[in-house]
C-alpha cells in the first residue's frame, strides 16, 4: 500500500505540473527545458512505413475536438528535440492534430558542429519520402479532417516548403527557410504560403526572398511574406538572437493563416 500511496501522489503531482504547464505562455515553455520535456512528454509516438519501406518515427499531439485538421511540424537543424515536442502540444491545444516529424532518425545535435553534420547527413530524396508519406498518414488518419499544413523552422523550413509541393499539402508555413524554388516546382502547391524572414539574416537573405516571391508571382500563386528586423531563428526562445515581439507577432500571423486555411470546409 505505501508503494501504491507514493505512485500515486506522484501521478498527482504530475498532473498538477502539467497543468501549471498548460496554463504558462509557449515561449516560456520553449526556454525552459525542464517544462519543454515535460510537456513534450504528453506527445505519442508514431512509427510507420513511408512509401519505400523506410521506417520512420514521430511525435503526435491530439487535440480535445476531433476530426480536426492536421500539421507536419519539422525541426530545426538540431533535430526533434523537445522544443519541437512541445510546438506540437502547443498547436494540439489550438485544435490541430500536430505532427512533430524527425527527419535525423532520432538524433539530436549538442553543438552546432554536430548539428550541422547530422544536417548534411540528410538524404533529400529520403527526407521527401518521410515527409510525404507522413502527409499521407495525416489526411487518412481517424482524427483528421483530411486537411493538411506543415510549418517548419529553419531547416524545417526549406523542407516545409518542400513538403508544400511535393505532398500538396493545403498550407504552408516558413520560417526563415530556404525557399529557392523554381516556377515549375511552385506550380505544384496546392495551397497557400505564408513566409517569415529576417532583415540581418545572412543565409535566407533578401534576395533569395525576393526571387521566392517573383517565382511564386511567375507560378500564379498566393504567397504571404513578412519581415521582421531581427536576425536567424528570432523565434527561438532559446538562441541569443530571440526577439520576443517579433515572435510573438509572427506566431499570431502565423495560426490566424493555418486557422483561416485549414479550418475552412475542404473542397
Amino acid at each position: 500500500m505505501g508503494a501504491d500511496r507514493v505512485d500515486n501522489d506522484v501521478m498527482l503531482r504530475r498532473r498538477d505540473l502539467l497543468k501549471t504547464v498548460a496554463a504558462l505562455p509557449l515561449a516560456a515553455v520553449l526556454a525552459n527545458p525542464a517544462l519543454a520535456e515535460m510537456a513534450a512528454a504528453t506527445t505519442s509516438e508514431q512509427t510507420i512505413k513511408t512509401a519505400s519501406g523506410r521506417t520512420v518515427k514521430a511525435s503526435l499531439a491530439i487535440p480535445a475536438v476531433t476530426p480536426a485538421p492536421a500539421l507536419i511540424l519539422i525541426h530545426e537543424f538540431w533535430g526533434l528535440n523537445d522544443q519541437i515536442r512541445s510546438m506540437a502540444v502547443e498547436f494540439g491545444k489550438l485544435g490541430y492534430l500536430a505532427l512533430a516529424v524527425d527527419l535525423y532518425d532520432g538524433k539530436l545535435g549538442k553543438t552546432q558542429e554536430e548539428a550541422r553534420g547530422f544536417m548534411s547527413q540528410v538524404k533529400p530524396e529520403e527526407a521527401t519520402d518521410t515527409l510525404v508519406s507522413w502527409a499521407r498518414w495525416l489526411a487518412a488518419h481517424k482524427q483528421s479532417t483530411g486537411k493538411v499544413g506543415s510549418v517548419g523552422w529553419c531547416f524545417g523550413g526549406g523542407w516545409s516548403m518542400e513538403t508544400g509541393i511535393d505532398a500538396g499539402t493545403d498550407a504552408t508555413v516558413v520560417y526563415y527557410g530556404k525557399v529557392d524554388q523554381p516556377v515549375d516546382r511552385l506550380k505544384q502547391l496546392k495551397g497557400p504560403v505564408m513566409g517569415h524572414f529576417a532583415t540581418k539574416d545572412t543565409f535566407i537573405n533578401k534576395p533569395m526572398v525576393d526571387g521566392f516571391e517573383a517565382n511564386m508571382k511567375a507560378a500564379g500563386k498566393e504567397a504571404a511574406v513578412y519581415w521582421y528586423e531581427a536576425e536567424h531563428a528570432f523565434a527561438n526562445p532559446t538562441s541569443a538572437r530571440y526577439d520576443e515581439a517579433d515572435a510573438k507577432l509572427a506566431w499570431e500571423r502565423t495560426t490566424t493563416f493555418l486557422g483561416k486555411t485549414l479550418f475552412a470546409p475542404k473542397g
